[in-house]
């Protein structure tokens, strides 16, 4: 269950950090987010807790007041606009991986679609893991509002990007190729399952793909991304 709220009276990131640690003491929170935007606070519950009980627990702490943000109140401008503007960033990076792909084979008198296909999965998976590190809490937080995996296993999305720096690095120099095209196929198979499921539910939440750093609606894109990924891992395998 996940419930989003307004958090006063934090100033700094000691005070987050502190609202934080005090939530996630409460037995029926089984994971907090909290941020100095708006929404302050997201929490995912085991089961219903009372107002009385988390303002008691952060009025204890400091001159801090929760209130639940319901449905109707929530911010939507938080998350933008879907449009070919707001997918620029991720358009672009996927269009210099695809080239810089491409042109490593140069002159290209023995081209290879194979070839092309494992320097754009290393080139995708390293500079996408990069993005996701430059703000690894903020990702880990962004990525358990939709993620299966993440949800369920807090630690899950703090390792994440190293997977993906890991898998990035077998399709460089080609080690355990079909241990890798099978681990990918596997990992972005799972993942796609919450982005499908947040699409399908219509939730104005941010997609994690590029980390914390771009402010990126989840959409079909995330979905498209996803899956085309896994279908070039199945093609690699069919082809090893």
């Amino acid at each position: 269950m996940e419930k989003q709220y307004n958090i006063s009276g934090m100033t700094c990131g000691g005070c987050v950090s502190k609202v934080k640690k005090i939530l996630e003491a409460i037995p029926e929170v089984k994971s907090a987010q909290v941020q100095l935007e708006a929404p302050q606070g997201i929490l995912f519950l085991q089961k219903e807790v009372s107002m009385e009980l988390l303002n008691g627990k952060l009025s204890s702490a400091g001159n801090y007041t929760i209130e639940e943000i319901h449905s109707t109140l929530v911010n939507e401008t938080e998350i933008p606009q879907k449009s070919i503007t707001t997918y620029k960033p991720l358009v672009l990076i996927v269009s210099f991986i695809a080239g810089v792909s491409f042109l490593v084979q140069y002159p290209f008198e023995n081209f290879s679609g194979m070839l092309w296909m494992r320097y754009f999965m290393a080139g995708f998976f390293i500079v996408f893991a990069f993005f996701k590190l430059l703000n690894l809490e903020g990702f880990s937080d962004s990525y358990r509002m939709y993620d299966i995996v993440a949800k369920k296993w807090n630690l899950w999305g703090l390792i994440y990007p190293f997977v993906e720096l890991v898998l990035g690095i077998l399709y460089l120099i080609n080690v355990f190729p079909f241990e890798t095209n099978v681990a990918t196929a596997i990992i972005l198979g799972v993942s796609s399952i919450g982005v499908i499921q947040s699409n399908l539910n219509k939730k104005k939440i941010k997609c994690a793909c590029l980390g914390d750093v771009f402010n990126l609606p989840m959409s079909t894109v995330t979905i498209v991304e996803d899956l085309t990924m896994v279908a070039m891992t199945l093609v690699m395998l069919y082809f090893l």
